[in-house]
């Protein structure tokens, strides 16, 4: 049986002008709190929650405790000028999915070449977290409720990339859970023509959200270790952890 939806899913928006941040100490306090808001999905035996790597795997481990549900991880990369590393012009998820800013690039000006480099590079990069985190299979996800989670979203990108792959594996329910969103970003993905996700949660929906990591008083970068340290030792029953296989392309 689908979740139904939660009295949750119409968060609190914060103007831009509003001191709010930061509204959580590291990302655990705020996958606890994202779990308080999603307590019909508690114990759903169709439910899996997917940590988007690196950071969302720390909010997303922390929910999946509180609602003692399954956690998987599923890998995109966000392509980054090479100037200008902190900035996505594009993004890569399972399935060929290769999204691109393009009024951006136009604006950068980046040559043929220079993508078909960066994507090279961010593919190599992605199937190796493919087979360190063992992304599940398509096949696993064709029919269940996916709830998928990351630390923030800003641009829009990897988000997108993410859930579109995610999309193309036929899940029964897919359901993007945040701390924090910018707001036009989640009005784009729940208003998308495509039917993207069937639903967006956030704590808070933000005007022009630029620093997901201004939202936390700890925002520490995580390794590929700390990560294999929150897929390990969960629940008997649980497909999550290293060794449970490898995603191929939906």
């Amino acid at each position: 049986m689908s979740p139904s939806p939660s009295p949750f899913d119409a968060p609190a928006e914060f103007p831009a002008a509003s001191p709010c941040p930061p509204l959580w100490s590291d990302r655990a306090a705020a996958g606890q709190a994202l779990a308080a808001q999603l307590q019909d999905w508690r114990g759903d035996p169709q439910a899996l929650v997917i940590g988007l790597p690196r950071g969302g795997v720390a909010v997303a481990a922390e929910l999946a405790d509180a609602l003692a549900l399954p956690l998987r991880t599923w890998a995109v990369r966000k392509l980054a000028h090479p100037a200008a590393p902190e900035v996505a012009v594009g993004a890569l998820a399972p399935g060929g999915v290769l999204l691109w800013d393009e009024p951006y690039l136009q604006q950068l000006h980046l040559s043929r070449e220079l993508r078909r480099q960066l994507v090279q590079e961010q593919d190599l990069e992605l199937q190796r977290r493919q087979r360190l985190f063992a992304d599940p299979p398509p096949s696993a996800l064709r029919g269940r409720h996916l709830l998928v989670v990351d630390d923030g979203v800003a641009t829009g990108l990897t988000a997108r990339a993410a859930l579109t792959s995610l999309r193309r594996c036929v899940p029964s329910r897919l359901v993007l859970a945040v701390p924090v969103i910018d707001r036009e970003v989640a009005r784009r993905l729940e208003s998308s023509l495509e039917g993207l996700v069937d639903g967006v949660v956030a704590l808070a929906r933000v005007e022009g959200l630029t620093a997901v990591g201004a939202w936390y008083r700890h925002f520490e970068q995580l390794d590929d270790a700390s990560v294999e340290a929150l897929l390990r030792d969960r629940p008997p029953g649980s497909p999550s952890g290293p060794g449970a296989g490898g995603a191929q392309p939906c």
